[in-house]
């Protein structure tokens, strides 16, 4: 496939339930594919909330658990695809984790965050390793989790790979405005892709979100970005693009000459 339409959800933060942010989830995922979207994606940890703190364990789930199903329903119901995000609970561990349901409700993709940022991250969960890329509709997609995008190994290890398409669900907050529209934006030109970072909107426990959820080109430019709401923002993703974008700028051509003496 060509083109392949993504929206993302930038949701208000709030104080809520898992099942409560699956009902907001389901809404969502209605009106993104009556709008024609085929891929939608959440914010970091979406369901338990980012400042969950202790309830981060009672609300974590196993990868093939109760939130794949729950999600799988919902995508199934909407016909779109979704990147949902959660504390993933394995061998006693907390993961900072996001997963990828297809239109037919199974999980496709997954990964663990990599890299933890400051304490309270460091307090909860464990660190993984390594981007696990995945195929849907015709798209070769990797997935890295907040943090891991603020490293520039990262996301050339998933070009390298293969990777058309970078989904990143984030948790910036309003001082960190830097880093969504200049460092995020960089990640896209300088591996010629498409990415879509996912944010929190609002403020919730006394921390204010960013919101400005974007959408990015393989030649760096915004597709869309967010304001500082609740809200669905779309694009139509063009697989020419990237590779105009990397004839044009060929450093996943030439990085490999880069060698230290």
């Amino acid at each position: 496939m060509i083109t392949l339409t993504l929206s993302i959800f930038q949701a208000l933060a709030r104080s809520q339930t898992p099942e409560a942010k699956l009902n907001w989830l389901d809404m969502a995922a209605d009106r993104a594919a009556k709008g024609g979207s085929q891929v939608l994606v959440c914010p970091e940890l979406y369901l338990s909330g980012y400042h969950a703190g202790d309830r981060l364990r009672e609300r974590s789930q196993r990868h093939d658990g109760g939130y794949a199903r729950q999600v799988g329903d919902i995508a199934l119901m909407h016909q779109i695809a979704i990147a949902y995000t959660y504390p993933e609970y394995h061998s006693s561990s907390l993961y900072n984790a996001v997963g990828f349901v297809g239109a037919d409700g199974q999980l496709i993709g997954h990964h663990r965050k990599n890299v933890l940022n400051g304490d309270y991250e460091a307090r909860h969960f464990t660190a993984d390793h390594g981007i696990r890329l995945f195929d849907y509709a015709g798209w070769r997609i990797g997935m890295l989790v907040g943090h891991d995008i603020e490293y520039p190994e990262a996301a050339r290890q998933a070009a390298l790979a293969g990777a058309e398409l970078l989904i990143v669900p984030a948790a910036l907050t309003a001082e960190r405005g830097f880093i969504g529209d200049k460092m995020v934006p960089v990640r896209a030109f300088e591996n010629g892709l498409y990415l879509a970072c996912a944010n929190w909107a609002g403020t919730e426990d006394g921390t204010a979100w960013l919101g400005g959820s974007r959408i990015i080109a393989p030649d760096g430019s915004d597709e869309v970005i967010a304001g500082g709401r609740e809200e669905i923002v779309t694009a139509v993703l063009q697989k020419p693009r990237i590779a105009a974008a990397r004839e044009a700028q060929p450093y996943l051509a030439r990085c490999g000459s880069l060698n230290a003496d």
